[in-house]
């Protein structure tokens, strides 16, 4: 596994083995990620709009906008629950333990 150390000034160098895998050359950006359980994930920017077609599975039907608000409500929800630790029961993960 490729790993990289990092410098008093809080640089690293992405070893060349993960820069070919990315595509990665000199002056492209990268994102970091926070990922639910808390781990870090590098994203490369370097890549068009264009490359994400078909990355999310087509639907067979057309949803409504009240299907469509109602997914992004529960999901929002969901977010602020884990955000303040609590369970979709309501009551907090410290108490449930």
């Amino acid at each position: 596994m490729p790993t990289a150390t990092v410098t008093s000034k809080g640089q690293i160098t992405i070893p060349s083995e993960v820069r070919k895998a990315l595509k990665l050359k000199a002056g492209d950006r990268v994102d970091f990620f926070k990922s639910l359980d808390g781990e870090y994930v590098l994203f490369p920017k370097n890549r068009s709009i264009r490359e994400l077609e078909g990355c999310v599975p087509k639907l067979d039907y057309v949803p409504t906008i009240e299907e469509l608000n109602e997914a992004v409500g529960g999901a929002v929800a969901e977010s602020f629950r884990r955000s303040v630790g609590q369970t979709a029961e309501g009551t907090s993960n410290d108490e449930a333990a």
